[in-house]
């Protein structure tokens, strides 16, 4: 009696575990599957789930099409067909609202645009203009300084100013 099963102490026990399956790997059911029967939705969770990504289109048929809902709940239905939560309609809402079509789109994504070499130039030499007004300011007030200490202590600056002119 050596089809699968074990005696054990007047106890038969079958062995039902069938071929070894590595991990992830799944048994199919036998038999015949009738092709007119879709197959069940594999219910295996994604190891990183893939975010869902609206267009500006869809995003604005969704707002009009809750501006026109007017019984109560309709919304609620509008997004449960859709599979969104309330916190999108209403940021879609205010968006639309602000710049319509060119508000939805959602351009903080991605790669950021690359700036041409003149943009970069041009950024630097603002920088560094205001970093020395900054400077000049600076130096102004210490002169000002200096001219007011000079007048209190009576120490003429026309002597010093005459040795920088030669």
């Amino acid at each position: 009696m050596n089809n699968g099963s074990k005696k054990t102490a007047g106890i038969i026990e079958m062995d039902m575990s069938g071929p070894e399956l590595s991990e992830g790997e799944r048994s199919e059911p036998e038999g015949n599957r009738d092709p007119a029967i879709p197959a069940a939705p594999d219910p295996q969770v994604l190891e990183r789930p893939q975010r869902r990504r609206f267009t500006v289109e869809y995003k604005a048929g969704i707002v009009r099409e809750a501006e026109l809902l007017t019984e109560h709940g309709q919304i609620g239905a509008l997004l449960r067909r859709e599979g969104l939560y309330s916190s999108q309609l209403t940021q879609w809402r205010r968006a639309y609202r602000e710049g319509a079509l060119s508000a939805l789109r959602d351009d903080k994504r991605g790669r950021k645009r690359i700036k041409h070499p003149l943009e970069k130039e041009n950024e630097r030499l603002k920088k560094d203009k205001i970093r020395l007004e900054r400077r000049l300011s600076q130096a102004e007030a210490v002169i000002d300084v200096q001219k007011k200490l000079s007048e209190i202590l009576g120490v003429p600056l026309s002597s010093i100013e005459n040795e920088g002119d030669e």
